[in-house]
């Protein structure tokens, strides 16, 4: 898919709608992450040092197309103000008079942003009026909100419909590492998919074994690939009436030549507390899963299984942790991978590419994700697009 980036704009003195991903973490009506509006300045600076007028777009929470004043996004222009090292200024609506006085007041080089999108019922309709409000106070269209691009909204993708659009640059970056880790990999390809349920993961298990070489399934959800397959699995968490699901989905990966790994052994422990008394349990052997056990991370022998596939492969995608990576010693198969993909990354022999809350927040814990080829914030879209879904705010930027 090819699509068009700032590079083919010209910028002087237009004006730039610029959608971008600013619902971050607030605490005490202040911003307590700022990861994501760091992730909007390049985009900002290049439209900025192109000379144009940059409006930003964001939605804040769930307001349902009301206005819901602690759900304003006027506390995020101090932090971005300090961040950009320039002014920002803000508009309390994204339509009508006062977005229309505050655009007409601004110069080039300027920077304001908008008041929450969805304080308007249009946006997460895709109203078509709504979306020609907002349209009305740009000369292009920018999504720099991958995150968002699942969205058929307006200012997602009934904009991108309305105006010359443009993804910015971080839009750019995800897209490239996404196409690099699925679109084109380099083989073989390996996957980790970790989670609770295998519901919750069906459409992604389903698309994947037909794409990749390996399949490592961690978390919850692998206990009931065991339970499908006879494995004792004592207490763990596990959903029975998904082990026909399991066993089609073991069977469509053998079909396509996809090598999936399961544990073969685990960390079990009566309770799940910091350091609860553990045990390796070899899931096959007389040595199994008891009755009051449950399975908490994977064992020694599955994470050198794990690891001597990342050896191997040449790109790797990742969600999901292997264990409850929260609490020690449960997170050890889960650091451990992740600072082995991390070194593999380092030293170009792989790309590695991740995704997915839990993901991101395992990495982190791991201390890699500034080592890994590309780590995604962006949790829904991350996963729709794993799960071989088209996203709406993505297609509205093809050529």
């Amino acid at each position: 898919m090819t699509f068009r980036t700032l590079d083919d704009a010209d910028l002087q003195g237009r004006r730039a709608l610029v959608r971008v991903d600013f619902n971050v973490p607030m605490q005490d009506g202040a911003v307590s992450d700022d990861t994501r509006l760091r992730a909007a300045l390049p985009t900002i600076e290049k439209l900025r040092q192109g000379g144009a007028k940059t409006i930003l777009l964001a939605h804040f929470d769930r307001p349902k197309g009301k206005r819901v004043p602690e759900m304003s996004l006027s506390p995020v222009v101090g932090p971005l103000s300090k961040l950009l090292g320039a002014p920002v200024a803000f508009a309390d609506d994204c339509v009508g008079d006062a977005a229309a006085q505050a655009v007409a007041a601004m110069k080039d080089g300027d920077v304001l942003l908008l008041e929450n999108v969805r304080f308007h019922a249009g946006e997460e309709k895709n109203d078509a009026d709504f979306a020609k409000a907002l349209a009305a106070n740009g000369d292009l269209y920018v999504n720099d909100a991958f995150s968002a691009a699942h969205r058929a909204h307006a200012s997602t993708e009934g904009l991108a419909r309305l105006l010359p659009a443009y993804a910015g640059e971080q839009m750019r970056k995800e897209l490239q590492a996404l196409h690099a880790a699925l679109g084109e990999p380099q083989r073989p390809v390996m996957g980790i998919v970790g989670g609770a349920k295998v519901s919750t993961k069906l459409d992604l298990l389903n698309n994947l074994v037909g794409k990749l070489d390996y399949l490592a399934i961690g978390g919850g959800m692998a206990n009931t690939f065991l339970f499908a397959q006879g494995i004792e699995i004592g207490g763990s968490l596990c959903e029975k009436e998904m082990a026909d699901t399991a066993r089609e989905i073991l069977e469509k990966a053998k079909a396509a030549g996809c090598h999936v790994i399961l544990p073969t052994d685990a960390v079990v422990a009566k309770d799940l507390a910091p350091n609860a008394p553990n045990r390796v349990a070899e899931l096959a052997g007389p040595n199994g899963v008891a009755a009051e056990e449950k399975i908490f991370d994977i064992g020694p022998n599955t994470l050198k299984q794990v690891l001597d596939a990342m050896s191997e492969a040449k790109t790797l995608i990742w969600n999901g942790p292997f264990g409850v990576f929260e609490v020690e010693p449960f997170d050890k198969a889960t650091v451990d991978a992740a600072k082995h993909a991390a070194r593999l990354a380092v030293s170009g022999k792989l790309v590695a590419v991740a995704g997915g809350g839990d993901t991101v927040a395992a990495l982190n814990a791991a201390g890699v994700s500034q080592d890994f080829t590309f780590v995604s914030t962006a949790g829904g879209a991350f996963l729709e697009w794993m799960e071989g879904k088209e996203l709406p705010g993505v297609a509205a930027l093809s050529r």
